[in-house]
């Protein structure tokens, strides 16, 4: 079943917001360290398809979002900065229940900006076809993108070159 690039990523939303209910309810060290897991799988690949291909195309296609597009790029900078951090961490270290809220915190803050405000502009810039066009891509890339952080610092620098 074909699917838009936008209603495809709205469900990675969900799917990211499900996880963080699970975090946000677990009781113990390893239910959280389960759940934090799991959050640095889906955002590591979910980051992955936005910065190579989601943003890329946006940027070329509706050029009036381009600061949102380089604010986006920051924020999964940060998202990507907590989740190596988070990965090497135990559940039971001091910091991690304190990473892991403030991770959540600015992803759902980014997902709101981009379903609220940038979202819709990407629809009405974009025909159905381009954005049926652009959600296959995303699911293609999404069966092979990554999901273990790898180094934000070498992820930077390769979307500093890919944006300068």
């Amino acid at each position: 079943m074909p699917t838009d690039a936008i209603v495809f990523l709205k469900d990675e939303h969900n799917q990211m917001r499900r996880l963080f209910r699970e975090f946000e309810q677990a009781k113990d060290a390893g239910r959280r360290g389960t759940a934090v897991t799991a959050i640095i799988e889906a955002l590591t690949a979910h980051t992955y398809i936005e910065n190579e291909c989601m943003y890329p195309q946006v940027r070329q296609l509706v050029p009036d979002l381009e600061s949102d597009i380089l604010e986006s790029y920051e924020e999964h900078h940060v998202a990507d900065v907590l989740t190596a951090e988070l990965a090497a961490m135990r559940p039971t270290d001091e910091h991690y229940e304190a990473k892991a809220t403030v991770l959540m915190e600015n992803v759902k803050h980014h997902m709101e900006e981009e379903e609220s405000e940038w979202f819709p502009k990407v629809r009405a810039a974009m025909g159905r076809k381009q954005l049926q066009e652009l959600g296959e891509q995303l699911v293609a890339l999404r069966k092979k993108a990554p999901t273990r952080p790898t180094d934000p610092k070498a992820q930077k620098s390769a979307r500093d070159a890919v944006t300068s």
